[in-house]
């Protein structure tokens, strides 16, 4: 899965010299938090967010009508509080390390460029989404988390007993458990198999111990 299997590609943008006040509209009726700031050739030249509208408001507004606020918001450009050393990612970057980069710089989102235009515009929000469905989250079937020994050709064995007893895989995905570097847990989805002989068949193989096995349901 790539960024551009989940950016949203046609983000909303704003100009520089866009009031406060209505990038604030503008966002708001688009329920949206990140808006990209483009110049006159549709370049990407800064970002605002919700937050920075809000900071924008005086600290001390308890001397302050809701008119004087939206007045004083009114007479503020974008171009002043927007961020201009925007966070950038391509479509074609994996989607996981899209997902790293947004942790490791804390933000909520990132402008996806090509060639110097936007393409589009990746969130928390899509990242979450795509976590759901990698994990098939709304796939019906047994759910089985088992940990074993971190070592070459474990994962495979595990998969090809499954499938050797009919059952169909729709979901595998692993990570290595807290406290122990030498185990590797994976998570897998299965269809097409009874629970009880899911069980069988994994507690049959070496070094495999089930952390957990419980039937998912679709969700509407």
């Amino acid at each position: 899965m790539f960024v551009k299997d989940r950016m949203n590609t046609d983000p909303i943008c704003g100009s520089p010299e866009m009031a406060v006040t209505d990038a604030q509209d503008l966002m708001s009726k688009n329920q949206i938090h990140h808006l990209p700031i483009v110049d006159e050739k549709q370049q990407l030249i800064g970002l605002i967010t919700r937050s920075a509208v809000n900071s924008a408001i005086p600290s001390d507004v308890s001397n302050f009508s809701r008119f004087e606020i939206s007045y004083t918001l009114s007479k503020i450009k974008t171009k002043s509080i927007m961020v201009k050393n925007v966070v950038t990612i391509e479509p074609d970057t994996p989607i996981e390390l899209a997902a790293s980069l947004m942790a490791s710089k804390r933000i909520g989102s990132l402008v996806v460029v090509s060639d110097n235009t936007i393409v589009g515009i990746i969130t928390g929000e899509d990242l979450f989404n795509a976590m759901t469905t990698l994990l098939g989250a709304m796939n019906p079937g047994i759910r089985i988390t088992v940990r074993q020994p971190d070592d070459s050709g474990v994962i495979a064995r595990l998969t090809t007993a499954i499938a050797e007893e009919g059952g169909f895989l729709t979901v595998c995905v692993g990570y290595p458990p807290k406290n122990h570097p030498d185990q590797w847990v994976s998570v897998c989805k299965v269809k097409n198999i009874k629970e009880e002989r899911l069980e069988e068949i994994v507690c049959d193989l070496k070094n495999t111990t089930i952390l957990d096995i419980r039937q998912f349901q679709e969700y509407s």
